[in-house]
Order: C-alpha cells, then structure tokens, then sequence
C-alpha cells in the first residue's frame, strides 16, 4: 500500500510541476506499478481497452468534424448575432452558446471554436473582449456538467458505477447539475466580471480587439523596422536561393518578401508580383528584396553584396507591410499546437502554412530579433504576415493557432461545407441513441459508430484527418490512470482512506463528508488534471459511501462537479490558459474572479446535489 501511495505522491507532484508531459508521468507511473509487482502486465494495459477511453478517441473525432465542417461555428454565429449591441445579452449569450456547445464537445475545443468569434463580436460591440474571455473558459466547464459526455470526470465516475454494479446514468442525468452551475456561474459572473475583468488600460485592450495595421505596426515596433533592398547586376547571390544567400544567418535579418523586377511606370507596392519569400526562391537581378531587421546591418549587408537602399520616400511604412495581397495578423499558439516548444527555424511554419513569422509577444514582451532561434511557448501571439487567404485558412487549424481580432473580414469567416448538414445528422442520432433505452445500443459502440461514419461521410476527408483530431497526450493520460485506481483498491489504499474520511467525518452528517470529498477533489484538480483527479477519487468516494450504507451517487457527482469547476487557476484547465494571452490576464485575475466562484459553487452543489440525487438507497 504504501508504494502505491508513494507512487502516487510523487506522480502529483510531477503533474504540478508540469516540467515533464502528463502522459509520460502517467505512463512511468504504470510501469513503476508493473515494476514493483503491484499491478500485472494485463492489469496494467487494461486502461487502453477501457471503454472511457475509446469513448473519447470517438468524440474527439465527433468533435473535429463538427469543427471541420464549419457546423459548430455556423450554431453560435447565429446565436452571438441575436445580442445586437446591448452588453448584457451579449454576455449572456456567450455563457448560453459556450455552454451548449461544450455540453457536446471537448472544453477545450469550444474555447477554441468560440474565442475568435467572441474577439470579434466584442470588438463590432465596442466592449473590452478581456470582460469576455475569462468568463468563455469557465463556461465552457460549466457546460460539460450538461450531459454524460460533456467531460471526461462523468464518463470515469460513470464507468465507477457500473463496476460496482449500479445502473449506468443516462445521457442526461448531469443536466440538472449542469443548469444549476450555468445559473450559479451568470449570477456570479455578470458582475463580477464588470468590476474586475474590465481593465483599466481600456484603450490598450480596445487595441486588441480592432487594431488596424498601423496598431499593429505600432505595438511590434515595425514602423522603422521595414526597408526596401534592390539586388543589383553584381550582386554575388544572383541565381542562388534565399536560403543559399545566407542573408537571414549572416545579417541577422528577415528576408519577408520580394518584388520581381518593377517596372519604373508601376506602383511598387500594388505590383502583382510581389511575392512571400521562401528558402528556395531564386533571387534575380533586379529584385527588390522586403528586409525587416535593425538598419545598421541592413545597411552593412548592402555594401558588402552590392545591393542599393531605397530610399522610403515612396511610400509609408504601412504600405511596406500591406498590398492587395498581402496583409499582417496575430495568431494565438494554444497548449496543444503541435508548434509549441520547437525553435521558428524547426517548426516549418513557413512551409506548412506560406507565412512569415515577424514578432513573437509573449506576455508584456515584444520579441522582433533573432526569431529562427526563438522557442514557441504556448500562450505566444505571432505576428504573421502573408496572404489574406493563407491567414484566413489558419481557421482550420483551431486546435493549434488561432486568428486573433478582425484584421481582415476574410479570416473572421468560415464557409459551411455541404458535409455540414450530415455531420448534424450524425451527431443528433449518436446524442439519441444515447438519450433513449429503447435503443439497444451501448453509448460507447454510439460513439464509434459516429466517429467511423464522419469519415465515410466525407464530413472528415480522411482517416489522417481523424487521427489529427484526436489529443492523445489525453488519451494516454486516462489509459494509463485507470489502473492507477486498480492498484490503490488491490492495495488496500482506497479503503484505508475512505475509512479515515469516515471514522473522522462520517458520524457527523452525510453532508459533512460530502463537503470533505468535493473540496478534496477541488483542490487537487487545481494542481493536477480533471481527468486524473477524478481517476484517483472516485473510487475512495465509492467506498466511502458504501460504508456508510448510504447511495454512492451523490459523491460520485460531487467527485465529477469538484473535478470540473476548477477555476483558480490559469493552469488547471486548458480553456483557462487558452484565454490567458488573449484576455492579457495575470495569475491574480484568475484567484480574483475563479477562486470565490469555485468556492461558491461548491456550497451550493453541497446543498442541491442531495436533493437531486438522495443519499438514501432505493
């Protein structure tokens, strides 16, 4: 017992410390288990065939199509313009959208889906989009207490459940608990958030929300970054590449983009042969060469390789950065992009996407030199400049960086597929046959049958395209905790624990020892994972209960809601840090406005959760 409780330990500390990927603390965590004769091999690879497990492989790609196919965001878009201009509504109908949506869909997935809209819709209303963002996240955890598959905590306290030989929940069981945390968290949040959430240095958040190109110029710095180079007859890399040139390494300048030989009639900056740089563009004679870097290098760089200064009198510096093709924007790297923690000259991005990284803000700092070596950190806002298509299709990518702002109506719009309308077929017959009894067909098989027909649908184009939808560092994560619960039960650990919680507080009331199991749960989750937590305590929660005699139910829900309502922290959900940059919100934010409302909650779903599911046995 006391190795698994050791194991235990210092798993959690590693969560917190978050140094190392939550899966591979997991899964070391399961082969000390193996390693130590707690757990047998087939014990310990169970996890991976357990049906929470292949549950939400199925909804992440349920999920993905319903974001692929531009469905998700057509529903709110309809939703958000019903505000017009009044503050009040607006706010309430992101709480109302955001919750349905993650009712549905990973929490993190909706704040993906809904953050840009709500920059935007905040920015048409001239309200200060950080009294938005922060209350975005929370709902989008509130929302996934609406229905069995709103979050993974109901899915492991349901699986808890069936164990033990009590009947499955249903689809909608959850709802009533749902509906009183959405009415808890408006109540609280409405003012709270006008009082706290809205900043004092409005006009730099108003910034952020519309800021044109010249704001943007401004705010990176660029106004005097920006020079022209023409490639004269001399010049010693005619004929090689960018790359070739080693212009960028030598100078320690950013080569953005290039005009092909203007004509002395032609605008230069309207011509239609200005193009993005590449590595492997060939340079010509003639070229005149966008240079961004410090203008002593710039001019050094000239009178080595024979190339002339423009002067920038032709024009102003917010044309250098602008063309009918060309524009600049900020994107948002989230916590799962496969882009962060890999240095700009590793990452492609140029490649996969044909834009150019210009500056980098991370937090209060503003990061313009030596970007190929600089590390992308979750949480980064790039400044990217290329085609207004190209910005606009990073849309798609929304599970790794997403277009912040208006910067242009293009990549504010994304156009409904014909697949949309079957991916809504799909996922209202998966919700149906898990609402219904009468339908013998088990949630999990639900789930897998509507994953496998979004790909022969077409609503996802391909299998590729599936399993890019799928986050498996979540995946591993739940595999590899399950047996962790296993393991404290084999042990004896859980008993041992429940017993302690019941000799102490048990005599005093049921509703003491469920306060004792929610704010246990709500405050690990604060330090580690929803998921894990709610792996750990359920089964000391389970039996607990049955100790006492009394319905296991209402502490499974408690573990579930603790689990959940995390909101203190900008680390203790994805959705908390996803809004953390773009809101501009420090770590005081979050204690300030989430760490009463989790307090809040907990009383009340103290006080409702009996009433909806008695502690009595029936």
């Amino acid at each position: 017992m006391y190795i698994t409780l050791i194991i235990l330990v210092f798993s959690s500390i590693f969560f917190m410390m978050g140094k190392i990927r939550s899966d591979l603390v997991a899964l070391s965590s399961l082969l000390l288990l193996v390693l130590f004769g707690i757990l047998t091999p087939e014990e310990a690879l169970s996890g991976f065939s357990n049906s929470v497990v292949i549950m939400m492989i199925g909804l992440f790609v349920v999920g993905g199509a319903i974001f692929q196919t531009g469905l998700a965001k057509m529903i709110s878009n309809r939703l958000l313009k019903l505000a017009g201009n009044s503050e009040l509504r607006l706010f309430i109908l992101v709480i109302l959208a955001t919750s349905f949506i993650g009712a549905f869909v990973s929490n993190t997935g909706t704040v993906a889906l809904m953050l840009p809209i709500v920059v935007s819709m905040a920015m048409s209303a001239n309200i200060n989009s950080s009294r938005l963002l922060m209350p975005l996240a929370f709902a989008s955890s509130l929302g996934g207490m609406m229905t069995l598959i709103g979050t993974p905590p109901n899915l492991i306290i349901n699986e808890e459940l069936i164990k033990h030989g009590y009947p499955s929940l249903t689809f909608f069981s959850f709802t009533p608990v749902g509906l009183v945390a959405i009415g808890v968290g408006l109540l609280y949040l409405i003012p709270v958030s006008q009082r706290l959430l809205n900043k004092k240095d409005s006009l730099q958040e108003n910034k952020q929300n519309s800021k044109s190109l010249k704001d943007l110029m401004e705010e990176y710095h660029l106004s005097k970054d920006v020079h022209l180079v023409m490639i004269g007859k001399n010049a010693p890399f005619i004929g090689k590449t960018l790359l070739e040139s080693n212009i960028s390494d030598k100078y320690e300048v950013n080569v953005t983009e290039i005009l092909r030989k203007p004509s002395i009639n032609s605008s230069i900056f309207k011509n239609p042969d200005r193009e993005l740089a590449h590595a492997n563009t060939v340079l010509n004679e003639g070229d005149i060469l966008f240079v961004q870097g410090d203008i002593r290098k710039i001019e050094a760089m000239v009178w080595e390789k024979s190339l002339r200064l423009i002067e920038d009198k032709f024009t102003s510096q917010e044309e250098l950065m602008n063309s009918q093709k060309h524009g600049i924007a900020e994107v948002l790297v989230t916590s799962t992009s496969r882009l962060v923690n890999l240095p700009i000259k590793k990452s492609k991005f140029r490649d996969s996407f044909s834009l150019n990284i210009l500056g980098i803000q991370r937090k209060e700092t503003y990061i313009l030199k030596n970007l190929k070596d600089q590390r992308i950190h979750s949480g980064d806002i790039l400044l990217v400049q290329g085609s207004w298509r190209d910005i606009a299709r990073l849309n798609d990518q929304q599970r790794h960086l997403i277009v912040l702002g208006q910067p242009l109506r293009e990549a504010s719009k994304v156009s409904l597929t014909h697949k949309a309308p079957i991916a809504a077929i799909i996922m209202l017959l998966m919700v149906m046959s898990m609402m219904f009894d009468f339908i013998p067909v088990q949630p999990v098989t639900a789930v897998l049958v509507a994953s496998l027909l979004m790909v022969f649908s077409g609503a996802l184009p391909n299998v590729e395209a599936a399993y890019k939808t799928i986050n498996w560092e979540s995946v591993v994560l739940i595999a590899a905790m399950l047996p962790m619960a296993l393991a404290l039960e084999k042990t004896g650990a859980s008993q041992w624990v429940s017993q302690m919680l019941v000799g102490k507080l048990g005599g005093y009331s049921p509703y003491i020892l469920l306060a004792s199991i929610y704010f246990t749960t709500s405050l690990l989750t604060m330090f580690i994972s929803n998921t894990a937590t709610a792996i750990l305590v359920a089964p000391i929660a389970m039996s607990a209960a049955t100790s006492m005699g009394i319905s296991p139910l209402p502490f499974l829900i408690a573990v579930s809601v603790g689990a959940s309502m995390c909101f203190a922290s900008p680390f203790s959900t994805p959705p908390n840090a996803l809004v953390m940059s773009a809101g501009r919100y420090t770590f005081m934010d979050y204690i300030k406005v989430g760490l009463p409302l989790q307090i809040l909650m907990g009383i009340v779903m103290i006080l409702v959760l009996p009433i909806f599911f008695p502690f009595s046995l029936h």
